[in-house]
């Protein structure tokens, strides 16, 4: 199936793909072309193939995510930094970028976890502009995977985020339940493990040019980091509940330079194993 069959028939597929998710998935299939055949006798060299970092604008349709003081909506604000962070990754050659969403659609957590899957991602990041009870909270933090969430905020965060609650299938080869078991459990501690360093390399890149929020590297039971098999993090890029946040990420200066700075730590980290 290549990616027109998924644009036509996404929405009828047995798992139901939202729209968005469709052409997220059709984005990721690659292009159907015909290539001339090597030189008789030509030895078969290693592919080589680039990594792939998917990018997850939060929100989007008829979620707004947080609306800021002066009306800013978060699903706007994750949309743009998104396309202007994929913008600077690809033009450095090194990385190819999907984002779970390219318009203002509404795209369901268990599909942005599943696309993360079905593109065979290394490295899944979700974008977002929360909002606190605190109006004093601001600046930078970055997420992973806990049932435990680290702090009060952080939980509270995982809580008004999580629209669902799934953790997707995995399929490890085997069909000895006992094994799969294992190997799905290994699995996961290696993404995991691979997350928090690239969490950690994400903060200490971001925090030598933007402001950090207090204790920035966090933890939560975040639905949509809920893929076993990609190394998966959320970045909050500031607080919309926040009033000073709320200018700089509404302003477009401000959010070239936080996408410029989040590009260069998003491209650091994918090699961090």
């Amino acid at each position: 199936m290549d990616r027109r069959d998924i644009l036509r028939f996404g929405l009828g597929l047995p798992f139901l793909l939202s729209a968005g998710a469709a052409e997220a998935l059709a984005e990721s299939l690659p292009t159907p072309a015909r290539k001339p055949a090597p030189p008789r006798g030509a030895a078969a060299g290693p592919v080589k193939t680039m990594p792939v970092i998917m990018l997850d604008p939060g929100h989007g349709g008829r979620d707004p995510g947080a609306i800021g003081p002066s009306g800013a909506f978060e699903k706007d604000i994750t949309l743009d930094l998104a396309k202007r962070i994929a913008t600077r990754i690809e033009s450095r050659g090194r990385c190819k970028v999907i984002l779970t969403r390219r318009k203002d659609v509404f795209v369901p957590l268990k599909d942005r976890a599943f696309l993360a899957q079905t593109a065979k991602a290394d490295f899944f990041v979700s974008i977002h502009a929360d909002s606190a009870p605190n109006p004093d909270a601001r600046g930078l933090s970055a997420y992973t995977l806990s049932e435990k969430a680290s702090d009060g905020l952080a939980a509270a965060i995982a809580d008004r985020e999580n629209a669902v609650d799934l953790v997707h299938g995995l399929d490890v080869g085997v069909s000895d339940p006992d094994v799969a078991a294992i190997l799905f459990d290994l699995t996961r501690r290696h993404s995991l493990n691979t997350a928090l360093a690239r969490k950690a390399h994400i903060v200490k890149a971001a925090g030598a040019k933007l402001r950090l929020m207090d204790n920035p590297r966090r933890s939560a039971n975040f639905a949509v980091l809920k893929v076993p098999d990609v190394p998966a993090v959320l970045i909050e890029t500031g607080f919309l509940s926040n009033a000073a946040d709320e200018r700089l990420l509404t302003s477009e200066k401000s959010r070239a330079q936080i996408a410029q700075v989040l590009a260069d730590a998003f491209t650091g980290a994918v090699t961090v194993a």
